[in-house]
């Protein structure tokens, strides 16, 4: 049984087994929780990233699929990078943004590691609505048959953290 907790604050200052990174599909870092990530993990996680973009992902990794690295100086094994959905008002790409949660679940599982540290992925940049968001995010991860002990949401404000909150007293 997989435990949900929450935590307000920066995910690159967790410790966990696996982070989750909400990349940008060409993994060379970016702004938001990418870009910190890459900060604070330093140069290995850029250079594991170089060599996934060289030969698997020349195209760059695409939405909802997820991929390990190395954590480099994070207080992790590894950082699970994902590509989250920009939301579209004419598009449903809900099952996208699903995809992110499983697919990082899933590398979880085959890197054996027991607790996972997710943003709120595609709530910055890529507009999602928070609230929504949430939804998806505890929704998929209750759904999702894994390995992993306790999947942690960091939430960098109060108004993510209050959204994921409504959605796990909504789900129990």
């Amino acid at each position: 049984m997989t435990t949900i907790t929450l935590v307000q604050g920066d995910i690159t200052r967790q410790s966990a087994d696996a982070i989750v990174n909400a990349a940008n599909s060409s993994l060379l870092g970016g702004g938001g929780v990418d870009g910190a990530i890459h900060r604070r993990g330093g140069p290995a996680i850029l250079e594991e990233c170089r060599r996934l973009r060289a030969t698997k992902y020349r195209k760059g990794l695409p939405t909802g699929q997820a991929v390990a690295t190395t954590a480099g100086d994070l207080d992790a094994r590894w950082v699970i990078h994902t590509v989250g959905p920009v939301y579209s008002t004419t598009e449903d790409r809900s099952d996208l943004l699903a995809s992110c949660y499983r697919e990082s679940l899933r590398v979880a599982d085959e890197l054996g590691a027991k607790t996972v540290a997710f943003p709120a992925i595609s709530t910055g940049v890529y507009r999602w609505p928070m609230d929504d968001a949430a939804r998806i995010a505890v929704e998929t991860v209750r759904a999702t048959d894994t390995a992993v002990e306790e999947v942690r949401f960091v939430l960098f404000d109060e108004r993510a953290y209050n959204a994921f909150a409504a959605q796990l007293e909504d789900g129990t």
